[in-house]
């Protein structure tokens, strides 16, 4: 690895229309010199800062809100995280990766709905209780508790 390489991991919510697929084929179709790698999650991709950006800013573009972008200590195939090398079992990471990827559908929805206009109704205002109505108030529930 060159040491001006860099990896992100290009993560899409469950609720994303975008297959991992159609975003590795887009990244394809971009013909950067960043190398694309497809998961079950989406992409990884590796290559200069500018190149890894470049692809990513593109294919961000197919669903701003349903593509999130993760930075990614060691490429695709690095022997710290191979699990031929390791012996197998889950990648360093793997459970955090799938704890996120379960709350990205609302974080999606966030984003989506935080772009559409708020009411522009101004809130009532309300008027402060009096003291002599709060007392009132105070008096009226320790009676029905007595009572009740």
């Amino acid at each position: 690895m060159v040491s001006d390489e860099i990896t992100k991991m290009v993560v899409l919510a469950d609720s994303s229309p975008i297959l991992p697929s159609e975003l590795a084929l887009r990244a394809y179709e971009l013909s950067t010199d960043a190398v694309v790698k497809e998961t079950c999650f989406g992409l990884i991709v590796t290559g200069s800062e500018s190149e890894v950006n470049e692809t990513i800013e593109e294919l961000r573009r197919l669903d701003p809100s349903g593509i999130f972008v993760k930075d990614r200590g060691f490429p695709p195939g690095d022997s710290r995280r191979c699990r031929a090398v390791r012996g197998g079992g889950p990648r360093p990471g793997f459970h955090q990766l799938e704890k996120e990827s379960a709350i990205l559908p609302s974080i999606s929805h966030g984003l989506e709905t935080i772009d559409e206009p708020l009411d522009a109704k101004e809130p009532k205002k309300r008027e402060k209780l009096k003291i002599d109505r709060f007392i009132e108030i105070i008096e009226e529930q320790s009676k029905e508790d007595v009572n009740g």
